[in-house]
């Protein structure tokens, strides 16, 4: 795999793990604020944080557009935790946020609770190979429904938890807060796969 661009969106939550993830694989990682940076990116990250903050933070710097466009482009885009309740079309409980709405998911927001139920598991992911994944859930998302043309990577329990759509991924997990890099490497692998 050739050196690559990696941006993740830096409005609140852990990017700079993903930054480090990403350099961790061997790629360039790039801070992205503004509407220039999501056009010099090959690839885009959507980290965690509050999802109607990320979401509000999204139209006000005008990126809705410009991230929406370049993933209909066939840029890949991975949203973690609140990326996934950003990136699906519809929330259970809808709440008028500002969202991508890429992704043909429906998703429940806070499906395992408050901050204080937070919880770390093994996940086996088989596109991931046969070792357990190390999940992190902090008031994770899940899945309840998906669409035609959505791959189901992983559940939890009763909910799925690992979902991708041809070149969107998204994860109700932290996987930038392990030292495990398999989910990063999975995504970085997309970029090759848009661009074959």
């Amino acid at each position: 795999m050739s050196k690559r661009t990696v941006g993740v969106l830096g409005m609140q939550g852990a990017f700079q793990k993903h930054l480090d993830a990403i350099r961790a694989c061997g790629h360039e990682a790039l801070w992205v604020r503004d509407r220039d940076e999501v056009e010099q990116v090959e690839a885009l990250i959507l980290p965690g944080g509050e999802s109607t903050t990320v979401g509000k933070l999204l139209d006000r710097w005008g990126l809705i557009e410009p991230v929406c466009r370049r993933a209909g482009e066939g840029m890949p885009l991975f949203g973690t935790c609140a990326g996934m309740i950003v990136m699906a079309r519809t929330l259970e409980a809808e709440t008028g946020q500002p969202r991508l709405r890429l992704m043909d998911l429906v998703v429940r927001r806070n499906a395992y609770g408050r901050q204080v139920d937070s919880f770390e598991t093994d996940l086996s992911l088989p596109c991931l190979g046969e070792e357990p994944f190390r999940g992190v859930f902090i008031r994770a998302p899940m899945v309840t429904e998906v669409g035609e043309g959505v791959a189901v990577l992983g559940r939890h329990e009763d909910g799925i938890i690992f979902a991708r759509q041809g070149n969107l991924l998204t994860a109700a997990f932290h996987p930038e807060l392990t030292d495990d890099l398999r989910v990063h490497q999975y995504f970085l692998r997309m970029i090759d796969e848009s661009s074959a």
